[in-house]
């Protein structure tokens, strides 16, 4: 794993990562970013990470995965597009510091997934105050699959019901149940009890709108997370 910027953004992927047993990477420009002691298990690079030879210095050739993570999007821009076209690293994912700058964030630019934190922010806020109605928390970049929540009412017509006699609706399936602060993994024996918050995947926006229609939502996802 390799990671294009040092701030507190990169260091804290780092730190998790290494949390995990990844062996991780960090390369960064500005001296006064890297900090081996915050992070003893890192690998460092001083170097840039828009500059080819940088990148061939850190072995991007046997990189699995790609980090840009700095705080400039044109940088984290040309990060992606260098480690995908110039050395073929099979999955990058890309920081998104300002929102008017999502719709950049493509395969056109060699990213596989961006990662916008305002967008995440505002989705789990619109979570947070949506209870009842399905709000979509994220949509996959590649596709137009969105993963989508919905805290369940006491009225909705699934409440009570095993989940195995509950006929999902097509192109949707389960992810996970949060209940009293503790994930369930979905079972045919496994209930839906109200105040369950239920996490789908929805492949299409109609999907997404039957799913709602059958846990009992009050409107459709709210399309934010998407749009450019």
């Amino acid at each position: 794993m390799t990671i294009a910027g040092a701030g507190k953004v990169g260091r804290s992927i780092a730190a998790e990562l290494l949390e995990n047993g990844t062996d991780v990477l960090l390369i960064e420009r500005d001296a006064a970013k890297i900090r081996p002691t915050a992070l003893p298990k890192a690998r460092w690079l001083q170097a840039d990470a828009c500059e080819l030879a940088s990148l061939e210095s850190a072995g991007l050739n046997d990189c699995a995965v790609m980090v840009a993570a700095t705080g400039d999007d044109k940088v984290n821009l040309v990060v992606s597009l260098l480690a995908k076209t110039e050395f073929g690293v099979p999955r990058v994912v890309a920081r998104v510091n300002h929102p008017k700058n999502e719709w950049l964030f493509t395969e056109s630019w060699g990213v596989d997934v961006a990662v916008s934190a305002p967008r995440m922010l505002t989705a789990l806020v619109e979570e947070a105050v949506s209870v009842g109605d399905l709000v979509r928390l994220m949509k996959f970049r590649q596709s137009d699959a969105s993963l989508v929540e919905l805290t369940l009412l006491a009225d909705s017509p699934v409440a009570g019901k095993a989940i195995g006699s509950v006929t999902l609706p097509q192109d949707c399936a389960l992810v996970m149940i949060l209940r009293g602060g503790q994930a369930v993994v979905p079972s045919p024996d496994s209930t839906f009890e109200p105040g369950d918050e239920v996490l789908a995947i929805a492949v299409t926006s109609e999907a997404e709108v039957a799913l709602g229609a059958l846990l009992g939502a009050s409107s459709a996802a709210a399309p934010t997370s998407d749009e450019p």
